[in-house]
This record gives structure tokens, C-alpha cells and sequence, in this order.
């Protein structure tokens, strides 16, 4: 193509007068020779203004992202068009020279190209990139070097999450390339320019994606690991320039030098944990772990302790420097040797270290007043706690009180004196108690310090209720909060506390103190038992206040406490459950409609996606008040309608929950006009969301079968929208979700004269089977549709076998279904489907006009009927056990008291370890081992009831199967002797055995109809002691 004309195209994307015109000539020219390698050339032209070079660097990114791969076509379509292969050739030649000259604006773009063509091409079709990386790492040119480790950087960024046994390709170009990096790093280091730094930073990340998921053992020996440990433990250690401290201390961390230090210690950190802690690693690193502590750990850790005095001193070290810091030593406390050298100095760091980051700052106080908001967002902001050195420095303290001898105590003591300091500084008292507030779950379980925990809360956390300091009293509530277990022994105490908590919670004028006080209240309600019904009087306030905060602050934490507060006050929530629905949909509409304008909307959209929750908790709470129910549908529909409408693809999820709760009692007039809309959305937004809206559609299928069945369309388009899973990309697990409602519908609509659908959905589902099928549950699933067909009719479902026809299948459908489902019977699990298998062969075995296949596969028939029940009589143990489980299950109380370890002492994680050998024998095998499936338990789409899995159902497999054997020993002697012929001893004993449970279960049956009916109950049935159903047809008796 034209480079000129393609210029003045992106040159015409910047002027809005000429941008339509531009745009529809790029694209016109999309699909010409040369087109997108002209791009490049473009983006590679220095003369050319910056301006017309990034148009052109984020037109080929973008054509690169989309058509680099070729792409199989979908049957019927155009074949998607890709980049042709001389472009791609004369990119792949050209790419990383254009990434080494490029400016940095350009050069980000470009990296993302590059990573695309990577994962798609190499190693395949492009070796030369490790011949050219290796050429400009040894180049003598330093201008090269920035630009070519960011080429190796996305090179590893590919193979950083995969298997050891997927990343050789990587391994082998690292045999080469990893001395090139230690040996410039070690050329660079003395030079102290900006550009050196950056390099030095870039081959570092370098290194830590290399080895964050693996640890190439291959590539590290004894002596290149000493190299690589020193320059880390010099980056760590090196002196930051002075001028460095002219920068504004927010943009510091951003500096190379902080950048770099920030690097090595996630580097060393990260070997520690994952790597070098013998008795937390698993096997193939057992050696390794060895060796890294004896030799470097306790080197590693004294650089790391002078970044701590560093910081003791008021010496400014970067945030993530002081919290990979942190980590690391807090790895060291485990191990006896780190712990050695490490515990002259706990006490030290504990009071210089961790005591100030937990500390009340300047910080935050600025932030408290300017964005009370962004504190809160900040406070709750987990991905903030990933990188906070407060956090790092609570888990440093939790672990080295926890585990270590004396460390608790001191601690205790240093905390205890600052709070009864008289003329302390308040912020040092928030310190305090956020120290103890960190500690609860040791302190709780220790008995020297769980019965003075009432007392302290009683003595230092009260008073701060009525402090004047906002932040003071949100530490009050944080406190109890993480003190919510605590054996209060005084009602009074107790009663105090919710009292205190639910007056900050209504009454407090500043935001951060109202939500501590929030999630403090609900954790002391959910875990003192007399708190429930002190707060019982006060419910509308505090809920109301909770809904208001919610509100405010779009905080998802406290979305979180009003599911809980519901689930709690069920019965006093049920009267403003309307009120409080109508409260959480405006919220609803006031988070999507912010969240759409704003950047960065994620949080937004778990509050959102909590409010929904919480909305479905409100409708499971009031399930049994029919009226409140019908007011809350209106106000749900409204929610449901504004996502569906605004096709707010994220919500789908949760509104289709929302619509499924409505529909479980009854579906209304309102909730069927919402089946074509739930049917124009799964049109539109295609298969993605099926598995969401099946338990909605279940519904309509099993809660108003009569409306259902009043109205074709209805059918049609729950048919059609399988249909489409079916016969579509949607994947197996949609599949088999679309095949269970079919089978629902057959089973729901039996004697509901749906004739004409069987032969639809059975031709439907066993189609499938036609295409490649990866998963037993997807083939025993399309099956079960036939099977359901079975039961439905067995002349209708062997006349459309019959008259069923598919492409490249010359075998008679009927013979390959019953062959198939025979072979297969093993893969039927749960209680349901194993059912379904015994009515549909029991339906089958009675046929006088029996199919001619059945013949041939006699001899399968009963054995197949005896694995079946054996299933079955698990699946119903099984049942019983978890409904006596839920029945019973109450907890003991905890009486823990955690064992600490001798100086000289090892922390090994022994179940941890067990887990890690287990996860590490299974990697890579099949999923049908028996240890870990265990077929007793529900199927996935067993949830999906049927009429014949209801408590009350009459249709018992047991007794079908013993009345129909019965039957055909005495109507028809020669079938019934082909049945039972060749049945060994054990065999008869089992076919013996189902002949009792049957009776038994009829007994059972007989004695719950009297007693539903107001009789007697009657004790042990009673049952004939043998039933003769050995190898020879001999008689039932």
C-alpha cells in the first residue's frame, strides 16, 4: 500500500472534520498487501511527527491483537481474515529493531505487538528471535540494550504462568541469555546513571518472571545462585543518590533506584517463600530450600535489617521496599537459623518498625478530612492491603507472636504502657490497640491473656467512644470488631458494647466511624448469643442507617453486613423488607449510573453486584409472605428490566438469580411477560449466560407447568434457546445444562400431551453425540433426554429412534442408542440420573414389541441393574447422612492453645507439605480416579428436581423393577430366562437384596400415607426373609 496515502488517512483520524473519511479508508485498506507492514514502516519513520507515528503504532497494535493468529472459520461462514504471511514474515524481521529505536510512547505499543506475535509464534516459526536477542545482549552499543531486554521480558512474560514441562522452549533460550544478563548486571552496577538503573531494573523483572510460578532448577547452580544472590543483596544494599530526595516523596517510588531495590527484594522474598523454606516446600525443591537457608538466609536478612534501621532512623525508604522487607523477615521467623540472628533485634523492630506504621499518620489524617470517601475505599481496598508495609508489618508481628517464645509478652507490655501513659499522644493509643486488635485470634486462645481481654476493652477501648477524635473512635469499634469472641462474664460489658457501636453507628457525624461501627456490630451480633436480642428492639434504625451507608459510601464491605443482619433478623426484617428494597434499588440505580461515567468503575461494580446479593437475601427471607413478595417483585422487575435494558453484561448473573428467587412459590403474569425478553438477551448476547438464566427457566418449567403448556411460544422458546446451546460453541458445561431442561420438560410435562416435542428433543440431543465429546457428563446427559423419551413413551421414543437419521452414520439410531447408554451405565452418578437409568431400562425390559438390539445385549441388561441400585443405595445413604449432618452440626468449642517454638526450633507446615505432595500426584492425571470422585454425592444438575424427585413422589425405582421382573416370569418365561441367564451366585444375592429394599420401601411408604393421613406409625416392616432370584428362572415369590 501507499505509505503517503496512508499517512494523510492517519493523519485525517486527528482532525474531526476529517476523521470519518480516514477511518473508512483505513479500513478499506485493511485487508490490502503490504497494509499492516506499511503501519510499521510508518511507526518506525523518524522524521515523521510523533503524533502520526502513534496513530499508526495503535492502528497495527490493534490489527496485530485481532488477526495475527490464523483462526479456524465456524461452519457456514466467510473465513476470518488474518494478516497475510509476507506482512507477518517482514513484521517478525523488523519488530524488535523497531522496539530498540523507538521513543518511549512508541515503544510501549510495540511491546504489546510483540508479546501477541510471541505467543503465537514462537518457538514455531520464529527461532531468530533468540538469535537476535543474543545478538543485541552482547552488543557493545548501549542504546540497544533497554530496547532488547524489553523483547526478553515479554518473551518470559509468556511462559510465566505455564507448567514446569510447557516452559523448555524458554528454559533453552535462558541456558543463553541468563549469564548475558548477570554478567552485564555486574558491569552495570558501578556506573550510577539513570539509563544503567533502568536496565538494571528491566533485567531484574526479568528474573522475577522467570522464577515467580517455577524455579528453573536447571538454570541455577551453586555458583551462578552466589552471583545472582550478591547483586541482589547489592541493590538492596546501595545508597540512593542524595539529589533523589529533592523529588516530591509521593513520585519517589517511582524512581529507578527505589524501582530497583523494590525488584530484588520481591526477587529474594518471593525465592524465600516459595522456594527456600525447607519443610514448606514441595519435593523438588527440598534440596534447593537446603541450601538457600544454610547459605544465604541469614546474609540476605542482615542487608534486610539495615533497611529497617534505615527506616528507624527517619531515613525515607519506599513503601513496597519496607513491605517486600517485612515479608522476608517474616518468612526468617519460622526458621530456627534466620530466627537466631533475627531475635536479638524483634524487639527492636516491633517498637521502631512496627508500632509507627501502625500508628494513626499525617497521611491519614490528611485523607480522613480532604476524601473521607477515598479513606474508606483505601481502609477496605484488599488489593491495598497486598501492597501496604502496614499490613506486612501486622503479619510480621501476628507470626513472631504467635510463634515465638517472649515475643508476646514484651509486646503485651510495650502496648500495655503506652495505653496507660497518661500524657500519651492519642495517635500512639491507635498504635496500641491496632497491635492488639491484631493479635485477638493468639490472645483469645492464650489463657494467661483471654480473661483480661473483657477488661481491657472495658478500661481503654470504652472511654474512646466519647474521645473528640474521629479516628479514635473508629479504632473503638475496630477493636471490638476483632474482639467479637471474647467470653464476656459481665452481661453489663456486653450490653455496653452494642450499645456503644449502634450510637456511633446512627449517631456519629464522620463516615469512617459510622462503617467500623457497621461490621463491629454485625460480627458482635452473628458471635455473642445474648446481642441478637438486645438489638432486636433497634432493628429499623440500624437499618436504616446501614442502608444509608451503603449508600454513601458504595462500599461492598457493607453490603456484606446487611446479608448477614437479614439472615439474622429474618422475622423483624420481614415488615420493611419493602422499605428496604426500594432503599437498595435506588442505590442499585445510583452505583451503575456513576460506575458508567467514571474510570476504574470495578469497585463500583462489586457493590453493585453486592446490593443484587442482598436483594436476593431479602427475597429468601420473606419467601413465606406471599403479599410482601408480590410488593418486592414490582421494585425487582424495575432493577432487572434497567440491567437487561442497558445490557449491563456484568450483572447478568445476579439479575437472573434475582428473577429465579421471584419465580420459586409461583410465577406471575409480570414474570412470564419477562421469558421473551430473557430469550431476546440470550439472542443478542449469545450462549455466555445460559448457565445463569437455567435455574430461572427451570422454573417456569416446574412452578406454572400449567401456563407453560397454555401457550406454545412459551415451549419454543425454551427449546430453541437448548436447540442453539446445542447445536453452537457455548462449551460442555452449557451443553449439559441445556440437555437437563429438556430432560425436565419431558419428565414435568409427562401425560401433558407434548407428543409433538419428543421427537424435537431427543433428535436435538442426540445430534450431539454425533460431534466430538470431551466429558462422560455431557454424553450420560444427552442420553438421559432419550431416556426421559423412554419413560415419557416407549412407542414414541422408538418410533422417532427409528425415523432418525444423522450424516456419516449408517448404524440404526435405536441400536446405538441402546448400545451407548448400556456401555455407559457406569457413568450415570447421583441419585437422579441413576434413577432415571432404572425406569427408562425397566420401561424398555417390559415392551412386548421389544427393539431387535435387545437381544444382543441381554446378558447386560440386569448387571447393569444391579450397578445401578448399588449407586442407588449409596446415593440414599449418602442423602440421609447430609441431611442429618445439617440437622446436627454444631461446633465444640475451641479450646487452642497455640504452641510456640524454642529458639532452635523449625515451623514446618506438615499438612500443608501433605497437600502439596497430593496436588503434585495428581497434576496431569486423568479425572476418573477413584479417590477423587466420590459418585455417592450429587450430581452438578442434580439441584434441577423433577417430578420424580420430589419426597412425595410415587414412582419408586425399586418397586417398578421387582413388579416388572415379577411380570415377565410369569407373561413371558423365555425373555425373562434370556434375562437372568448367566447371572452368577453373587449376582442372584444382589438381585435378592433390591427385592427386599423394594418391599422394604413399599412398607415405608404404606406407613407415611397412614400417618400423613392421621393413623399409627409402624415400626420395622415387615419383609419375606428370601426372595429366589438365583441364576434360574425358578419363581418370585
Amino acid at each position: 500500500m501507499d505509505p503517503n496515502v496512508l499517512i494523510e488517512a492517519l493523519r485525517g483520524t486527528m482532525d474531526p472534520a476529517l476523521r470519518e473519511a480516514a477511518e473508512r479508508k483505513l479500513t478499506e485498506g485493511q485487508k490490502t498487501a503490504n497494509f499492516v507492514s506499511t503501519l510499521l514502516q510508518i511507526t518506525m519513520s523518524e522524521p515523521l511527527e510523533l503524533p502520526v507515528r502513534q496513530a499508526s503504532v495503535i492502528y497495527l497494535k490493534n490489527m496485530i491483537t485481532q488477526h495475527w493468529p490464523n483462526r479456524e472459520p465456524t461452519p457456514g461462514e466467510q473465513p476470518p481474515f488474518t494478516i497475510p504471511d509476507e506482512d507477518r514474515q517482514w513484521i517478525r524481521e523488523n519488530i524488535v529493531e523497531a522496539i530498540i529505536h523507538s521513543p518511549e510512547l512508541i515503544r510501549v505499543q510495540l511491546t504489546t505487538c510483540i508479546h501477541h506475535i510471541i505467543k503465537h509464534d514462537y518457538p514455531g516459526c520464529w527461532t531468530a528471535l533468540v538469535d537476535k536477542i543474543g545478538f543485541y545482549l552482547q552488543s557493545d552499543n548501549s542504546a540497544c540494550w533497554l530496547g532488547i531486554l524489553l523483547c526478553l521480558y515479554q518473551l518470559v512474560k509468556n511462559y510465566e504462568y505455564k507448567k514446569p514441562e510447557e516452559r523448555s522452549p524458554l528454559v533453552a533460550a535462558m541456558q543463553i541469555f541468563l549469564p548475558m544478563l548477570k554478567d552485564r548486571f555486574i558491569q552495570l552496577l558501578p556506573d550510577p546513571s539513570d539509563q544503567s538503573v533502568l536496565i538494571q531494573k528491566q533485567i531484574l523483572k526479568i528474573f522475577f518472571a522467570l522464577m515467580q510460578y517455577t524455579l528453573p532448577l536447571e538454570l541455577i547452580t551453586q555458583q551462578n545462585l552466589t552471583e545472582w544472590i550478591e547483586i541482589f543483596k547489592t541493590v538492596v544494599d546501595r545508597d540512593v543518590p542524595a539529589e533523589t530526595l529533592q523529588v516530591d516523596e509521593d513520585d519517589r517510588p517511582e524512581l529507578p533506584w527505589w524501582k530497583c531495590k523494590k525488584w530484588a527484594l520481591h526477587i529474594l522474598a518471593r525465592i524465600f517463600e516459595r522456594y527456600g523454606s525447607p519443610g514448606n516446600v514441595s519435593k523438588e525443591y527440598t534440596e534447593f530450600a537446603e541450601l538457600f537457608l544454610k547459605a544465604y538466609a541469614v546474609s540476605i536478612q542482615q542487608v534486610l535489617l539495615k533497611v529497617l534501621y534505615h527506616y528507624k532512623e527517619k531515613q525515607y525508604v519506599a513503601p513496597r521496599v519496607l513491605q517486600q522487607t517485612l515479608n522476608y523477615i517474616n518468612q526468617g521467623v519460622a526458621h530456627a537459623i534466620t530466627w537466631k540472628n533475627l531475635k536479638p533485634h524483634i524487639h527492636g523492630i516491633v517498637r521502631d518498625v512496627i508500632f509507627p506504621l501502625m500508628c494513626y499518620t499525617d497521611a491519614d489524617e490528611e485523607l480522613w478530612q480532604e476524601d473521607p470517601y477515598e479513606y474508606i475505599r483505601m481502609k477496605f481496598d484488599v488489593f491495598e492491603d497486598f501492597i501496604s508495609p502496614t499490613t506486612a508489618a501486622q503479619t510480621l508481628l501476628f507470626t513472631s507472636c504467635s510463634k515465638r517464645k517472649e515475643v508476646l509478652q514484651k509486646t503485651m507490655a510495650f502496648c500495655y504502657q503506652t495505653l496507660t501513659e497518661p500524657s500519651a499522644d492519642p495517635r500512639k493509643k491507635d498504635g496500641a490497640l491496632h497491635m492488639i486488635g491484631s493479635l485477638a485470634e493468639t490472645l483469645l486462645k492464650k489463657k494467661i491473656y483471654k480473661d483480661q481481654m473483657e477488661f481491657m476493652l472495658q478500661n481503654h477501648v470504652f472511654p474512646l467512644f466519647s474521645s473528640e477524635l474521629g479516628y479514635m473512635r473508629a479504632r473503638a469499634c475496630w477493636v471490638l470488631h476483632y474482639f467479637c469472641e471474647v467470653k464476656f462474664k459481665s452481661d453489663q460489658n456486653l450490653q455496653t458494647a452494642l450499645e456503644l457501636t449502634r450510637r456511633c453507628l446512627i449517631d456519629d457525624k464522620e463516615l469512617p466511624v459510622k462503617v467500623e461501627a457497621a461490621i463491629a456490630l454485625q460480627v458482635l451480633i452473628s458471635n455473642q448469643e445474648k446481642a441478637k436480642e438486645y438489638i432486636s428492639p433497634f432493628i429499623r434504625p440500624v437499618m436504616q442507617a446501614l442502608l444509608h451507608i451503603v449508600r454513601e459510601t458504595e462500599n461492598d464491605d457493607l453490603t456484606n453486613v446487611i446479608q448477614k443482619m437479614i439472615c439474622e433478623y429474618s422475622e423483624e426484617v420481614t415488615p420493611i423488607a419493602v422499605e428496604m428494597t426500594q432503599h437498595l434499588a435506588m442505590t442499585f440505580n445510583q452505583v451503575i449510573q456513576t460506575g458508567s461515567e467514571e474510570d476504574g468503575n470495578d469497585d463500583k461494580a462489586v457493590t453493585a453486584m453486592g446490593i443484587l446479593n442482598t436483594i436476593d437475601t431479602l427475597l429468601s427471607v420473606v419467601e413465606d409472605h406471599k403479599e410482601i413478595t408480590q410488593q418486592l417483585e414490582g421494585i425487582c422487575l424495575q432493577v432487572i428490566g434497567t440491567v437487561l435494558q442497558q445490557h449491563v453484561l456484568e450483572f447478568y448473573e445476579e439479575i437472573f438469580s434475582l428473577a429465579h428467587s421471584l419465580t420459586c412459590q409461583q410465577v406471575s403474569p409480570q414474570m412470564w411477560q419477562l421469558l421473551p425478553v430473557v430469550f431476546d438477551i440470550f439472542q443478542q448476547d449469545g450462549f455466555d449466560y445460559f448457565t445463569d438464566m437455567m435455574p430461572l427457566l427451570h422454573n417456569y418449567v416446574t412452578v406454572d407447568t400449567d401456563t407453560l403448556l397454555s401457550d406454545t411460544k412459551y415451549l419454543e422458546m425454551i427449546y430453541s434457546m437448548c436447540k442453539k446451546v446445542l447445536t453452537g460453541v457455548a462449551g460442555e458445561d452449557a451443553e449439559c445444562h441445556a440437555a437437563k431442561l429438556l430432560e425436565v420438560i419431558i419428565l414435568q410435562c409427562k401425560d401433558r400431551g407434548i407428543d409433538q416435542c419428543i421427537p424435537l428433543f431427543v433428535e436435538a440431543a442426540l445430534e450431539r453425540l454425533t460431534r466430538e465429546v470431551k466429558t462422560s457428563e455431557l454424553r450420560t446427559m444427552c442420553l438421559q433426554v432419550g431416556i426421559a423419551g423412554l419413560y415419557y413413551s416407549p412407542p414414541l421414543l422408538l418410533n422417532t429412534l427409528e425415523n432418525l437419521r444423522f450424516p456419516n452414520n449408517t448404524e440404526s439410531v435405536t441400536n446405538h442408542f441402546i448400545t451407548q447408554w448400556l456401555n455407559d451405565i457406569d457413568c450415570f452418578l447421583g441419585l437422579h440420573d441413576r434413577k432415571m437409568c432404572v425406569l427408562g431400562l425397566c420401561a424398555l425390559i417390559e415392551l412386548e414389541q421389544r427393539p431387535q438390539v435387545l437381544n444382543q445385549v441381554v446378558s447386560q441388561i440386569l448387571p447393569a441393574f444391579i450397578l445401578l441400585f448399588s449407586g442407588l443405595k449409596r446415593a440414599y445413604a449418602c442423602r440421609a447422612e447430609n441431611e442429618n449432618d445439617s440437622d446436627d452440626d454444631e461446633d465444640g468449642e475451641e479450646e487452642d492453645e497455640t504452641e510456640e517454638l524454642g529458639s532452635d526450633e523449625d515451623d514446618i507446615d506438615e499438612d500443608g507439605q501433605e497437600y502439596l505432595e497430593i496436588l503434585a500426584k495428581h497434576a496431569g492425571e486423568d479425572g476418573d480416579d477413584d479417590e477423587w470422585e466420590d459418585d455417592a454425592e450429587e450430581t452438578a444438575l442434580e439441584g434441577y428436581n423433577t417430578v420424580i424427585d420430589e419426597d412425595d413422589c410415587p414412582v419408586d425405582e425399586y418397586q417398578i423393577f421387582k413388579a416388572i421382573l415379577q411380570t415377565l416370569q410369569t407373561r413371558d418365561p423365555s425373555w425373562y430366562q434370556a434375562l437372568t441367564h448367566g447371572l452368577n451366585e453373587e449376582q442372584g444375592k444382589h438381585l435378592q437384596d433390591i427385592a427386599t429394599l423394594a418391599d422394604q420401601r413399599r412398607a415405608a411408604q404404606e406407613s407415611k400415607m397412614i400417618e400423613k393421613h392421621g393413623g399409627y406409625k409402624f415400626g420395622a416392616p415387615v419383609v419375606p426373609a428370601s426372595f429366589n432370584f438365583g441364576a434360574s428362572p425358578q419363581g418370585m415369590n
